[in-house]
């Protein structure tokens, strides 16, 4: 399934949660969530906004920010570009 994103919103991949922290597995319930993720697709901006993210850039995000929506058994985050707080590079 393809998905394209609208206007200035972005499909995020989430980086895997931390499963062991010095020896101590962390079960399911206590894991933080992750801030940090990869773009898998991105819309086209608005008129009053340039769409400035890509496929493919690794970005750090806000704690609640987007909604999460399951695509083939794969959990990502839909969100606007602004509640992209920066771009790793």
């Amino acid at each position: 399934m393809n998905i394209k994103p609208l206007a200035d919103r972005v499909l995020v991949l989430p980086a895997p949660a931390e499963e062991k922290v010095g020896g101590i597995i962390i079960p399911d319930t206590a894991k933080e969530k992750p801030l940090r993720g990869k773009i898998i697709a991105a819309g086209n901006g608005t008129k009053d906004e340039q769409m400035v993210l890509k496929e493919g850039d690794i970005v750090l995000y806000g704690k609640y920010a987007g909604t999460e929506i399951e695509l083939e058994g794969e959990k990502y985050l839909i969100m606007r570009q602004s509640d992209v707080l920066a771009i790793l590079v």
